[in-house]
Formats: structure tokens, sequence, C-alpha cells
């Protein structure tokens, strides 16, 4: 693999160790095998909406190779939490299998994750990204921009052949909940494209002259009443997600998984935990604890996680702790499954609860996660609560000097 260690890039005015800069995880997904269940969960349990359906029959070459696959498992979901057209995508395992884009084929085949999408500040740096993969010996999967969605993209693999995807920007869902409707996927490519491009005011502004109804796209309905006070306003369920991540991954090789995202991506490292005997890294691409954690395989049989997955878990942030207790309970009720898990295994985040999707992945309830400051140093570990299990938590907590001092949640929250 070459090296660019000795180049500086400019980002923008500013010189940096690569020609971008990661600044948040943007979307991640699953791929599961049963579409109507992972539904049932990840909208109407936890409260994400759909903003775009995806026929993988859509065309007549994928037709062809699906023909023995019922048309139920060959449904795909985008859907939001905000404002972005999408953070959470759902997409079935089986018909990704047969098309040869499901688990990784060198590996283990355990890879479920659809993607890990990481946001950059411009589509300069996708662009300057795509170059600098290829200058690095990266394999580069596909360069363009997806429909639905809008994102300019370079999705590559990581050693355990995760796709992760550098995007800038993404189509915005505002207070109609509306998406953008199908006729304007014109402007989707599948190639790396010139600089500039037109403004997405522009795009509107050339679909009006097409004649294109601009408010016929996909608005999602709830199928729950609006019967819980959220902090002052009525919800279909006691809390609202306010933020995605982090991602936590198994991994075959610690020490390459954790080059490739430090050196390759630009994470930074946080802090390594020792647990059991096992290593176990996690890292970070801006002022949170971390957005990345990487296991090693040999310590998902001693946690119990599901074999299927070298996801370990998945991460979504609430509103509030109040938001955290009573999301556990409300899914509880529902019959979800919880898991406990280690809280050495989540520095920077105290209270956390698991709960286990319909294919057994885990989702990483949360409220909180330690702020780094200029200086990058986390908090001692001496000075971090002592948290024990969901049972035992107490009805409220003493406040931390970084205690709801993240972004807040952009917009209202129903």
């Amino acid at each position: 693999m070459a090296t660019t260690s000795e180049r500086l890039y400019d980002v923008g005015g500013v010189t940096m160790s690569r020609p971008f800069k990661i600044r948040r995880l943007g979307h991640f997904g699953f791929n599961v095998y049963d579409m109507e269940a992972g539904l049932r969960f990840y909208k109407d349990l936890l409260g994400f909406k759909v903003s775009d359906h995806l026929n993988f029959k859509g065309n007549p070459e994928r037709a062809e190779i699906l023909k023995d696959v019922p048309d139920r498992d060959c449904q795909g979901a985008f859907m939001h939490h905000g404002g972005d057209h999408h953070s959470f995508v759902l997409f079935p395992k089986k018909a990704l299998d047969v098309l040869g884009r499901g688990s990784g084929h060198e590996g283990d085949g355990d890879v479920t994750i659809n993607q890990i999408t990481w946001q950059t500040g411009s589509l300069a740096e996708v662009v300057n990204g795509q170059n600098y993969f290829n200058e690095t010996g990266i394999p580069i999967r596909r360069t363009g921009r997806d429909m639905p969605g809008s994102n300019w993209h370079t999705y590559v693999w990581d050693p355990d052949e995760n796709i992760n995807e550098l995007y800038y920007g993404i189509e915005q869902i505002g207070w109609l909940g509306r998406s953008k409707p199908r006729p304007m996927h014109y402007r989707g490519f599948h190639e790396a494209p010139t600089l500039p491009q037109m403004s997405e005011e522009a795009e509107v502004d050339e679909a009006v002259d097409k004649g294109i109804e601009i408010f016929s796209g996909t608005r999602d309905t709830e199928n729950l009443p609006a019967v819980h006070d959220v902090e002052g306003i009525l919800l279909p369920r006691p809390f609202k997600i306010t933020k995605i991540g982090p991602v936590n991954l198994f991994v075959r090789d610690l020490d390459a998984a954790r080059a490739f995202y430090a050196e390759r991506l630009g994470f930074v490292l946080t802090e390594e935990v020792i647990f059991n005997g096992h290593r176990c890294v996690f890292m970070r691409n801006g002022n949170e604890h971390h957005s990345l954690g990487l296991f090693p395989k040999a310590l998902r049989a001693e946690l119990g996680c599901s074999p299927h997955t070298s996801c370990m878990s998945f991460g979504v942030e609430v509103g509030t702790y109040r938001q955290l207790k009573n999301a556990v309970a409300f899914l509880k009720e529902h019959g979800v499954n919880f898991r406990e898990m280690p809280p050495e295994l989540h520095p920077g985040v105290d209270y956390a609860a698991y709960a286990q999707d319909p294919d057994g992945h885990l989702i990483m309830l949360y409220y909180y996660m330690e702020q780094l400051g200029w200086e990058g140093q986390p908090r001692p570990k001496e000075l971090r609560r002592a948290v024990g299990s969901t049972d035992e938590w107490p009805e409220t907590l003493e406040a931390l000097s970084d205690t709801y001092v993240d972004q807040v949640f952009q917009g209202p929250l129903g």
C-alpha cells in the first residue's frame, strides 16, 4: 500500500493529512432477513420514519437475477429521525445475498451492516477523497450520487469488508415531511462528478421548469397514537431519537482495523480498554468520546452476541435520561428483549441499554456521551459514574459538567 504520510492537503484552506475531514456519522444500515419484523421494530417501536422505499426488482436486469426471490424479500426502506433524508437504512438480506452484495465473500459471512456513512464538509472533499483512496490503494466500491437521498459519495471497504461511505450533504426533509419525488431522481450519478456542480436550489428550479410536481414525494404516517408526553410534546412513543451512533464492530484483526480507520479515514484514538484479556479500541472524529468501537471477534461469543453479525452494536441517542428510562420500559412492554452489557464496553457513556432487534442486532440506547474539549482528553475513569443494571437505575441523576452540552436536536420533536 502506498503511503501519503508526508503529504498535506488543502481542505477548505486548512492543511490536513487527508483531502477530507469526517464530521459525523451520517447514516447507517442493516441487511435483515425479516423486513416486516424489522420495520415494526425500527419504525413503529424506535420511531424512525420511512422517507422512501427501494424495490430491488426495479430494473429488468435485477428482476431477472431475483426472479426466484419473493417480492416481499426485495423491498428496502430508507428511514430518518430528523431532517436528513435517511439516517438509517433497512435492506433485505435475501435479495442482497443473491445480488452478491451481502455478507463479505472473503470474510466470515457475517457482515450484515449495509453501510457505515461518514459526512464530510464539501463535495470537493468527496471527489478528492476518491483520488486519495486510489493513490493509497484502498479498493473503491463505487463513486457518484445515489437516489433516493441525493447524496454525493465514495464507497470503500475496510479490512473486514464493511462498506464505509464518505458523502457530502443529503436531501433534507422539511416541515411537510415529504421526500423528493421520483421524477427528480434524474440527477443521479454513477461516476465521479466534475466540479463544480449545480446547487440543490438550482435543481429544484430546474425541476419546476420541467413541470415536475415537487410536492409529490413520499410522506410516512404513524401507526401508533400520540399519547405520550415527551418533554411537553405528545408523541406516539415516550422518547425521541435525537442522534445515531456510535458504531461498534467485531473485527478479525484489531490492529489492521484500527490502522484503516486512523490512517485512511482520520479517526483519533480516544481510549483503549482491556476486558477479559481482550483489547478494545474506541475512536472519534469529533468532540464526542467515540463514534466507533473496535472489538476482537474472539469476544463475541463471550458476550453472548449473535454469531450471524459482526456488528457488536449500533447506538441510538434519545433526548434525556428520563426518555431513556421510558424507552426501556416502552420497548419491554412491546416484547423487545434486552441484553445486559458490561459498562467497560461503552466508556464515555454512563447509562445504556441494549435492545435486540428481530434479527439479533443490538441497539444501544443512551442519552449522554462524554464530550472532549480542545485538549482532546477523556474524563479519568475514576471520575465516571458507577452504573448498575437497568433495574437499578435511579429516578434522577446529578448533572455532570458535560451533561446536555452536545449539539441540540435540530427541529421539533414531532
